[in-house]
């Protein structure tokens, strides 16, 4: 059996079609959009949509399950790049809002899906890989503890969420916070992704407060 009959997503084909499906599911939502206007955008037949993906949803499924590969290969790339959880964590912060900064129109794909359709589309993204991202994410702020880099008593997944939540809300936000005053990294997301990551490895309390 060939690679791209064991892989749906596999070749120039699919493709095409995922980014299509990927740039009409975010502008118009998922139930606005014909498997017909997704094979116009790929330049294909609808006939030859079948060929890689049986339905619509499988389609939109596969959408996901690329995004959250991506995801995954930068937190990979990070681990096996860098030394420290420290290091490892300012470069996947990094890496991971350079990839959202990139796909916008993913991203509001997966936020209007949410808003949209709630807890059944929250469901299926964890299960096409950003819970796995998330769970790989925790493990490895869970072996900074065990290894004596990072404090032992935090809750990791609260870690996590806190290093991903900020990079989604300058994400979606940085056209405002510009006119923000004190506000001088919007230009410049390395920047405010090493001050971000370094607040979250620090705290903001005063390791001495006076009395």
């Amino acid at each position: 059996m060939h690679d791209a009959e064991m892989d749906p997503t596999a070749g120039d084909g699919s493709r095409r079609i995922l980014d299509a499906a990927e740039e009409l599911f975010a502008d118009r939502g998922f139930d606005a959009v014909s498997m017909h206007a997704i094979a116009q955008a790929a330049g294909i037949s609808k006939a030859n949509i079948y060929h890689y993906f049986p339905n619509k949803d499988a389609l939109y499924l596969a959408v996901l399950r690329s995004a959250s590969e991506n995801l995954r290969a930068l937190l990979q790339e990070a681990i096996n790049s860098h030394g420290s959880v420290r290091d490892i964590l300012h470069h996947f912060a990094n890496s991971h809002l350079q990839a959202l900064l990139k796909r916008p129109r993913l991203v509001r794909l997966v936020w209007r899906e949410i808003l949209e359709k709630g807890a059944p589309r929250a469901k299926e993204l964890a299960e096409q890989g950003f819970g796995e991202l998330f769970g790989n994410l925790v493990g490895l702020i869970r072996s900074g503890q065990e290894r004596g880099e990072l404090r032992a008593e935090i809750d990791p997944a609260v870690a996590a969420i806190l290093l991903i939540a900020g990079n989604v809300f300058f994400f979606q936000h940085r056209d405002t916070l510009r006119h923000y005053p004190e506000v001088s990294f919007v230009g410049d997301p390395e920047a405010y992704d090493r001050a971000m990551v370094e607040l979250l490895l620090l705290g903001i309390a005063a390791p001495n407060p006076p009395s």
